[in-house]
């Protein structure tokens, strides 16, 4: 059974870091690509983030050059690392395997990330 544990959500001020983990079971870790979603009130779920099996990255253009993507095999943990924190980012936060439509994509229960002064 696929089990995704996000971890690592908080309230920041805009400006602000945290760094989001994911610890994977279930499947082999080291061979998937993996993703970060995130789904703000109100809104639709969104594609964050991607990283392959050959650790190939891919941003949304909206935190393209804030966020960092990694993963560590020897502990099927993936990373999200937040720089410069919005308040437009601001959401709940999910970590998922594989790539792809959002909406198909198995994910976790999410750590929820707000920014706010």
């Amino acid at each position: 059974e696929v089990q995704l544990v996000e971890s690592g959500g908080g309230s920041v001020q805009p400006g602000g870091s945290l760094r989001l983990s994911c610890v994977a079971s279930g499947f082999t870790f080291s061979t998937n690509s993996m993703s970060w979603l995130r789904q703000a009130p109100g809104k639709g779920l969104e594609w964050v983030s991607s990283i392959d099996n050959n650790d190939y990255t891919s941003y949304a253009n909206s935190v393209k050059g804030r966020f960092t993507i990694s993963k560590d095999n020897a502990k099927n943990t993936l990373y999200l690392q937040l720089n410069s924190l919005k308040s437009e980012d601001t959401a709940m936060y999910y970590c998922a395997k594989g790539l792809g439509n959002p909406t198909l994509l198995q994910r976790g229960q999410g750590t929820q990330v707000t920014v706010s002064s």
